[in-house]
């Protein structure tokens, strides 16, 4: 735990420095300019830092095994640990991104318990009484901050890149972030697909398509890629590189598996997000497919006329969640979150990572399947 959190601080320093950089140059450029540097360290303040920590981790399991006692006692000893920082915090940017552009297409009002990027945006147009449409130029500007934020990642990673020694190790590292970010980005447009197109595929493929948008979506880019990226910078071996992303995939399927339980289920208070948000927004997940699968027709069908309804008041999310409830869906899906947890575990049980990082990444597929938000 020590450890984790110096790590995190660490992340957390960078970043700090980072958007200072940028800030400065920006403020070369225009005043005007400062509201996407505020926006950034607003979003970039909060957050679990789950990829940063998967990244370092993943790098620890191979460059934890050069020492001979498999430990890395203090985490200022290592030449490159400079190079992990500054992947873990590019990560954290682009996730933030992400964030920003997700919430575009979701229409959402608040991330992290304050008003989305779009929103903010939206609100300040609308304060100074400008000209046109205060939603056009929140999502436009979010847009653009998004977009900036995609382009401060790639910096901040060729940055940690060119302090690898092993260039072989930072050209592997650097063509998995690109397949990374292609899969986040097809991902995303699979998820949205489902909202609108799901009446078109047959009833018995609407779960495996789900569980298709859990993969790439979130589940590679959560915990399997910053795994593979950290063991890819150290130089890791394929066997290696294996075993972390055999931990990864089914680890970040639970992750997003919890996530969507908590989108439906989860307390605004804690989640930062209105009750069913998910619900509103029409999300096709394992969860409903689990849901309409167990469910007569008559529930089915109540289902299918209220998800994606922005309107919906509260008794009908109540409703909602009733009627998921007794489907037995939710309790699929911690079946199948339990059970997901269990082969990443078993997949680096005797994987050739230090024992130190094999001992903290079972500690976090705990952390980040047990959570409340």
């Amino acid at each position: 735990m020590p450890e984790r959190l110096r790590l995190v601080d660490l992340v957390n320093a960078r970043l700090d420095e980072f958007l200072t950089e940028r800030g400065n140059h920006l403020a070369t450029i225009a005043d005007e300019l400062d509201v996407f540097l505020d926006a950034s360290r607003d979003l970039l303040s909060g957050g679990k830092r789950f990829r940063a920590l998967f990244a370092y981790w993943g790098w620890h399991s191979v460059a934890g095994t050069v020492r001979q006692d498999d430990l890395l006692a203090e985490l200022d000893d290592h030449p490159e640990l400079d190079a992990v920082i500054d992947l873990a915090a590019a990560l954290e940017i682009f996730h933030a991104a992400a964030l920003v552009h997700d919430d575009i297409m979701d229409n959402s009002d608040t991330r992290r318990g304050m008003p989305s990027v779009h929103r903010r945006f939206q609100a300040e147009h609308a304060r100074r009484e400008w000209v046109g449409s205060s939603s056009g130029y929140g999502s436009a500007s979010a847009l653009l901050h998004g977009d900036l934020l995609l382009g401060w990642s790639d910096e901040l990673l060729a940055q940690g890149l060119s302090r690898v020694a092993d260039r072989g190790a930072a050209r592997r590292a650097r063509s998995e972030f690109h397949l990374m970010r292609t899969e986040v980005t097809v991902g995303q447009y699979l998820d949205i697909l489902e909202e609108v197109a799901w009446r078109e595929a047959p009833e018995e493929d609407l779960l495996p398509r789900a569980h298709r948008v859990v993969t790439y979506k979130s589940a590679k880019y959560s915990i399997e890629a910053p795994l593979a990226l950290g063991g890819l910078m150290a130089g890791g071996t394929d066997e290696q590189v294996d075993a972390l992303r055999a931990f990864g995939l089914p680890l970040g399927v639970a992750f997003q598996l919890r996530d969507d339980l908590l989108g439906v289920f989860g307390d605004p208070s804690v989640t930062g997000k209105p009750a069913g948000d998910d619900l509103r927004e029409g999300k096709r997940t394992v969860l409903i497919a689990l849901a309409r699968a167990a469910l007569p027709g008559g529930a089915t069908r109540l289902i299918d006329e209220l998800l994606g309804d922005p309107d919906l008041t509260e008794a009908q999310i109540r409703t909602l969640q009733a009627t998921i409830q007794e489907s037995g869906a939710v309790d699929t899906v911690e079946q199948i979150i339990s059970r997901s947890v269990a082969q990443a575990i078993a997949a680096i049980e005797d994987a050739p990572l230090s024992r130190s990082a094999r001992a903290e990444l079972i500690g976090l597929s705990d952390l980040v399947t047990r959570r409340a938000h």
